[in-house]
């Protein structure tokens, strides 16, 4: 990744904000550091030279103390300013990350992207605290500093500015060399951390079922060992940080001392004045400091680098053509060869189906496992588009229609529904969040929600079975009273007892609704208007 990616510009336009002011304080930096430099040599020479006493140098003592506060305030400015802008940035790429992974949707959101994505979006981006806040206020500096020092130094004694002009490369040419080494080992150690974090995501998630199979414990080697090797590749890359600052330290220093030998030799000989003298010896390491640093905080900043590389690497992700076009959902809906290319990730596939669901009516979808009735709510959804074929809303093709707005007017219970930590009566009314508290009870009741609605669960459903997170799922999705209505497999691990409960409860609840009701069970069949059986035959082989 370059010094200041086009890209960062283009995805967080907070960084051209900071860019500007720190072009600013970088050029009020480098006119605070000549006057410094002038005042000091001045001073110091009258005083030893000239006799000067504190009455005849107090206005320049005046000045300097001046100077010097207004250069420490100007570095709190552009610390202050980094900080603010780092936290503005993070917030602008992370919402662009979420937002570019919700148009993405659930199809392209699979395997092992869910554990990548989730230490992108909190590590990752955090990271880039460095990078903003240290690595780019020193690159800014970087670019006037050493050219306004170098300028005035020539203009006071050549020779001196030649050994700068000459020497000053060799930082940036050996930070490039070392930068080779660092990227490498970054990217390694940040693989490393994010095997590590999806691991233990997969472990918390699963912990569950671990402990009731009593292979909790064998994880535990598991995780030492990906910690282990998280560990080394930190260390590992540490070490070329350090040993890169000393050699850049050295480099340094040697200049420095090339134009310290230089300029002691013309002292002595009575070539050089002693105010000049001083003023190239103060300017000097000042040409050097900025380079220094930036060696110094390029490696604080690589992790975040890395990061923001992969973030952009989402973000370029091409996005089918979003629809303008408005349509209702409680209108017919009509399916004309639709075509769905499958492959090992993704799962199922549709192979030239075509079907009509009415308006107002319950259209079952039969069929065993992995015949493509998950991938059909999803094609209804919009998360997959046909690969050939049209979905038809009221004569308007689907790909044509403005998705927020179609998925608005859609409750849909998925296969695997989330629920989140809290109360069961909270988790219901993430449906429709501002219903009163008589219609989350109603929707409970409608969905034979058999838990208390203000007992606390945990995390996806926590401490509940399989059909009593389904059954606070399909309450929810009933809450929303949308007129298009998506069930997944609503009753899967329900007994047969709470089963035919709702088959008395949800006659009322789907009435004047569109409803898709996906399932491989036959007792809910009595529910529908028409079935639509799924044969292996219409999935793509």
């Amino acid at each position: 990744m370059p010094a200041i990616d086009p890209r960062l510009l283009r995805y967080a336009r907070t960084t051209r904000v900071f860019l500007t002011l720190s072009v600013l304080i970088g050029v009020g930096q480098a006119v605070v550091i000549l006057t410094q430099a002038w005042l000091l040599a001045s001073i110091i020479t009258d005083a030893f030279l000239h006799g000067a006493g504190l009455s005849d140098l107090s206005g320049r003592l005046t000045l300097l103390t001046i100077t010097l506060v207004t250069r420490a305030l100007l570095a709190w400015v552009a610390e202050v300013t980094a900080h603010h802008c780092s936290a503005a940035v993070k917030s602008e790429l992370r919402m662009r990350l979420l937002h570019k992974v919700v148009q993405l949707g659930p199809r392209w959101l699979t395997g092992e992207r869910s554990g990548e994505l989730t230490t992108l979006a909190t590590r990752g981006i955090d990271a880039l605290d460095d990078y903003f806040s240290r690595y780019l206020p020193q690159l800014v500096l970087v670019c006037f500093v050493p050219l306004v020092v170098a300028g005035r130094m020539f203009a006071a004694d050549w020779l001196s500015a030649s050994i700068v002009v000459v020497t000053l490369p060799l930082i940036p040419a050996f930070m490039i060399l070392v930068g080779l080494t660092t990227k490498q080992l970054t990217a390694r150690q940040w693989a490393a951390l994010q095997l590590l974090a999806h691991h233990f995501l997969d472990v918390l998630a699963g912990l569950g079922t671990l402990k009731a199979f009593g292979r909790s414990r064998a994880q535990l080697g598991t995780i030492e060992r990906l910690a282990d090797k998280q560990r080394k590749a930190t260390l590992s890359s540490l070490r070329i940080a350090f040993l890169s600052s000393l050699v850049l330290e050295l480099l340094a220093t040697l200049s420095v001392a090339l134009v310290a030998v230089s300029v002691g030799l013309r002292l002595v000989d009575g070539r050089l004045d002693l105010q000049t003298a001083l003023l190239v010896l103060i300017l000097a390491p000042e040409a050097y400091l900025p380079l220094r640093l930036l060696g110094a905080h390029y490696h604080a900043s690589a992790e975040g680098l890395g990061a923001a590389e992969q973030v952009f690497s989402v973000l370029d992700h091409d996005v089918p053509d979003q629809g303008t076009a408005s349509v209702r959902a409680d209108r017919t809906i009509e399916l004309d060869q639709v075509v769905v290319a499958g492959n090992d990730r993704e799962g199922a596939a549709l192979d030239g189906l075509s079907l009509t669901i009415p308006a107002g009516k319950v259209t079952g979808i039969l069929g065993p496992s992995g015949c493509g009735k998950s991938t059909l709510l999803a094609v209804l959804l919009g998360f997959i588009r046909p690969d050939s074929g049209q979905v038809v809303v009221n004569g308007i093709d689907l790909a044509t229609v403005e998705l927020a707005g179609w998925r608005s007017q859609i409750a849909w219970m998925s296969q695997d529904p989330v629920l989140f930590a809290g109360t069961v009566f909270e988790n219901i009314r993430l449906g429709r969040p501002y219903a009163d508290d008589l219609a989350v009870r109603r929707a409970g009741q409608a969905a034979r929600v058999d838990v208390p609605l203000e007992k606390v669960i945990g995390e996806r459903g926590n401490g509940l079975s399989s059909g009593q997170r389904r059954r606070i799922a399909l309450a929810r999705a009933l809450l929303l009273d949308a007129p298009l209505l998506l069930l997944d497999e609503p009753t899967e691990g329900v007994d047969p007892e709470t089963e035919q409960d709702l088959l008395g409860t949800l006659p009322a609840a789907f009435a004047g609704r569109t409803v898709v009701l996906v399932t491989h069970r036959t007792a809910l069949l009595s529910l529908c208007d028409q079935v639509v059986e799924l044969a292996p035959a219409e999935v793509a082989a």
